[in-house]
């Protein structure tokens, strides 16, 4: 049964429209209860709540029922589906034919005081979503129907609760397809970045500018020759500063970890001629390479166990995934992270100027340029000995790589690129000044596709602004006028208590008729 109503409210300061009346979301209404399994069911369709799209009310999809296994939520067309899981996604919809649904969700049938379509917006309705959010806390906070039923809700009189939904589906429809147009914008956008960035690192971009400026190519050989001396440059370089820490170490009575010497560069092989022909075909001056040809590529390290006090919380930079992930710029400037001098033998310290790429999890195959000295865990990527001058045309490579390094599959539950993955990757690689040329045109191109999703964005924000305003006057009695003639809230709760109070009747009993004989 229902609980009591609340008191019906009309103060001076905020009265109420004629005919409303202020309940309890619980003295309204009351949810489904029925739990069945789907093997009882197998045809009829099942939605979970990734078959719901937040915030907007649509059913996005479904799958047949016979699929699942556990106990589901029985609906019936028309119900009202309200997402308990994480309330501030605001998943609510009504299925417009029968099913089952995800026990995740809340389900209220049809009921005289307040119709489905419009409790539908009233649930998505931004102060109620707010409501519902602070209820509980947590990586999967989750609400219940007594938590939610303590909600103060104003009903309007049934025939204006049809008014109201009228007018929100004429104007809501309208608001939702300039949505829809937005993010399809917002998709293509996607597409165009990474067509541009295919198209930059095949030679596309810098077709013009080759053709405009031939004293300033060179061939494939001195390109190939000049990578050489570059490598060997880096490892003399690597080899001067472990024979500075193996002086400093032997000085010190050869206390810590001996230094490690750097190994020998041994020149890689090229390219196959069967790795050649997947490849797209290059121009004059470009050659395909092999990732660990032009730089070295390491894992970082996590100090173990995690969170353990002797390794982590002191003033030394450590950079996770989620240093790398928080947001679109290139570069990396600050930590969220640290661990001390004891933790510094199990990871990875770099320097700053140093390309990162994210190598695990749902987020992996993100570049970033880390610009200050920091130490990483081992769900990120190194790679050391790029010359500074280049390291945002390696950035937008590995951003071209995204989706491909995701599409990877290893075999594992949780997605992770190893470094040999990485270093065997094949990248295109042109003289250095066709090269600075390439990443100007690249930024200049993103540059104006930056400025447009931002437009986009301030346009979706102002669409729920707006989609947010319109239902408030709708549920404040503001949206549509009421009528004198609409029977008020209270006469139609005291016939429903009247209905409820009345005796049921008996059926009677038809005398017995004696068989002749």
């Amino acid at each position: 049964m229902m609980s009591e109503p609340g008191e019906k409210v009309q103060t001076e300061e905020q009265p109420l429209p004629s005919g409303w009346m202020k309940l309890k979301l619980s003295a309204a209404i009351e949810p489904r209860g029925d739990k069945v399994s789907p093997a009882n069911f197998p045809d009829l369709p099942f939605i979970g709540m990734d078959h719901v799209e937040a915030h907007t009310t649509k059913i996005i999809g479904s799958i047949p029922a016979r699929e699942m296994k556990s106990n589901a939520a029985r609906f019936y067309a028309g119900d009202i589906l309200y997402g308990r899981l994480r309330p501030y996604l605001n998943k609510v919809a009504q299925p417009k034919n029968d099913g089952l649904a995800s026990a995740e969700f809340i389900v209220f049938p049809e009921n005289k005081l307040i119709k489905n379509s419009f409790l539908k917006y009233r649930l998505n309705a931004r102060d109620f979503v707010n409501f519902a959010n602070h209820l509980n806390e947590g990586d999967r906070p989750r609400v219940s129907f007594e938590q939610i039923g303590d909600f103060d809700l104003l009903v309007p009189p049934a025939a204006e609760q049809n008014r109201i939904t009228n007018k929100l589906e004429e104007l809501l429809s309208e608001l939702d397809k300039g949505v829809e147009n937005l993010r399809t914008a917002q998709q293509q956008l996607k597409v165009y970045r990474q067509a541009l960035l295919k198209h930059a690192f095949e030679g596309k971009l810098t077709a013009e500018w080759r053709a405009q400026n031939p004293d300033k190519l060179e061939s494939v050989e001195t390109l190939l020759a000049r990578v050489r001396r570059e490598r060997e440059a880096r490892y003399q370089q690597q080899l001067a500063e472990w024979q500075e820490v193996q002086q400093a170490w032997e000085a010190a009575g050869k206390t810590g970890s001996k230094p490690a010497k750097p190994k020998a560069l041994k020149p890689p092989p090229p390219l196959t001629a069967e790795e050649l022909a997947e490849l797209p075909e290059l121009p004059e001056g470009w050659a395909w390479m092999k990732v660990h040809q032009l730089c070295e590529v390491v894992r970082g390290g996590s100090p173990r166990p995690a969170g353990d006090p002797k390794f982590y919380d002191g003033s030394i930079p450590f950079l996770k995934v989620a240093d790398l992930t928080k947001d679109s710029s290139p570069y990396l400037t600050s930590h969220t992270y640290t661990i001390k001098e004891a933790g510094l033998n199990k990871t990875r310290q770099i320097k700053p100027n140093t390309l990162l790429l994210t190598n695990s999890g749902a987020t992996l195959g993100v570049p970033k340029i880390c610009l200050i000295s920091a130490t990483m865990n081992d769900g990120v990527a190194a790679f050391l000995g790029l010359p500074q001058d280049q390291l945002l045309s390696h950035y937008y490579f590995w951003q071209s790589q995204t989706p491909r390094l995701r599409n990877i599959d290893q075999g594992a539950a949780q997605p992770n690129l190893n470094t040999d993955l990485i270093k065997e990757t094949p990248i295109p690689v042109c003289s250095p000044v066709e090269t600075a040329t390439l990443t100007q045109k690249i930024e200049a191109a993103l540059s104006g596709a930056d400025q447009l999703e931002k437009t986009i964005i301030t346009s979706l924000q102002q669409a729920e602004a707006l989609r947010q305003s319109i239902l408030k006057k709708a549920f404040s009695g503001q949206l549509v006028p009421q009528h004198p003639g609409d029977e008020p809230v209270s006469v139609l709760l005291e016939r429903i208590r009247a209905e409820r109070a009345a005796p049921k009747p008996t059926a009677k009993r038809g005398r017995k008729v004696a068989k002749s004989a």
